[in-house]
């Protein structure tokens, strides 16, 4: 949906459909018998092309001095979604390991995806203009 709201950025059109093909090898990934090699997987250099991208987008932007709450601009609301969706997939792969092996790879990368999204929304923000709310504790 971040997508669509993005046409004026081809460049996250691109980066968002390539991170869309990731997640359905993670999920062939994890959908395979256990003891099984799916054909495709997660691939340690898939978490390392993330690394310059979260840095590019964090960048872009002032430093964080506080939390923020999710949303702003649309773009920005819906990638912050993506990303706490990401951050529950990744606490449930940690979970899953616990009981059986998930490999390092796509544990690396799924905590390299939800930071990449939450760069991405901030920068989103801070292009379009939109204010980051930091969490009131008075409430």
């Amino acid at each position: 949906m971040a997508a669509g709201l993005l046409d004026n950025r081809p460049d996250l059109h691109e980066l968002i459909e390539r991170l869309q093909h990731q997640l359905f090898i993670a999920m062939t990934e994890m959908a395979a018998t256990p003891g099984s090699t799916p054909k495709v997987r997660i691939e340690a250099r898939h978490a390392t092309e993330l690394e310059p991208l979260i840095d590019r987008f964090a960048g872009e932007r002032p430093p964080l001095t506080t939390f923020v709450l999710p949303g702003g601009s649309p773009a920005g609301a819906y990638l912050h979604v993506a990303r706490t969706v990401s951050r529950r997939a990744e606490r449930e792969l940690v979970a899953l390991h616990r009981i059986e092996s998930v490999r390092p790879e796509l544990l690396i990368w799924a905590n390299r995806l939800s930071d990449l999204l939450f760069a991405m929304a901030l920068a989103e923000n801070h292009r379009s203009g939109a204010i980051e709310l930091a969490p009131n504790y008075q409430v």
